[in-house]
Parts: C-alpha cells; structure tokens; sequence
C-alpha cells in the first residue's frame, strides 16, 4: 500500500478543535465534515487540497478531545496519510479505526515542506519526499493494522470477516 501526494504542512499541537471545529460536530456524514475540516488552521485547506494529498505536522497531532469526527474529516477531504513526529493516543487509535493512515517519524515532519510531492509505503515505513530526493524510515504498519487500513476501517474489516 502506497500514498502519494502534495503536502499541507502544519505546526505542533494541531488539535481536533481546528482539524474539524466543534460547530459542525451535529454532523456525522463524511462528506459535509470534509467541507469544514482544517478550516480554522487554513481557510482554504478544502479548496486546495486533491485526493492523495499528505498532511506533514508536528508532534502531538490530534490532541484534544476525542472526536472520531476530525480523522474523519481529514480522510473524506482526500488526505490519503498524515505523517508527524507523534499523534495524540486517541487521534491515532481512531484514525487507524476509521482507515486512515498516519506514520510516526520525527526526520520526516522536520525535513518535508510545504507544496513537496511525497511518497508513503506502508508495508516498509520508507517516506520519500520526490521534491528534494530525500528518504526517510518510519514506523511501518504491523500486519493487523495495515488489514483494518486496506478494509477502510475497522468495520468493514470485522464485517468482512
């Protein structure tokens, strides 16, 4: 499994609060929170971003309040990986829930730019940023993790079992 995409690159400490805004949590269909998500961190996320595209971060992505609904927002608005140094425990466990890929490794938030084309295997962990030529190595999805991605969630892969 692959993802491939232009990158929107944030700060630390991007919290649930601005990657979907609570005002729009009396929602819970994908497609209208991908219309508000990231919005109140970058206005015009939504109009730039394509399907694929990559978020790169710093650390502790994802904190705050434990909406299933912010990596639901990110993954309906196209964005096929987030890659930052940590994610907050929740945001990780229901990212990884709802099929959407996040990769731990702290060189590559650092060294990646914003507009860079970048390239995520998640059967190796390799990240390659094809802007500047650089590779780095992240963690890899286990076997089990990378079953619940591919099935678009863990849902869908207990129902297909």
């Amino acid at each position: 499994m692959e993802a491939l995409g232009k990158v929107f690159k944030y700060g630390e400490n991007v919290d649930t609060d601005v990657i979907i805004p609570a005002r729009y949590l009396n929602s819970s269909d994908p497609a209208e929170l991908a219309t508000h998500a990231m919005e109140d961190i970058d206005k015009d996320f939504v109009k730039k971003v394509n399907k694929g595209d990559i978020i790169v971060a710093g650390k502790n992505f994802g904190c705050g309040s434990s909406r299933e609904h912010a990596p639901i927002a990110i993954k309906a608005a196209g964005v096929s990986c987030v890659i930052a140094p940590t994610f907050a425990r929740i945001f990780y466990r229901n990212a990884i829930n709802i099929g959407l890929p996040i990769v731990e490794c702290p060189e590559a938030a650092k060294a990646i730019n914003e507009g860079d084309e970048v390239k995520v295997n998640f059967d190796t962990g390799e990240i390659v940023d094809n802007t500047t030529g650089q590779s780095f190595k992240g963690q890899p999805f286990p076997e089990f993790m990378q079953k619940i991605i591919k099935a678009e969630g863990l849902v869908n892969y207990v129902n297909q079992k």
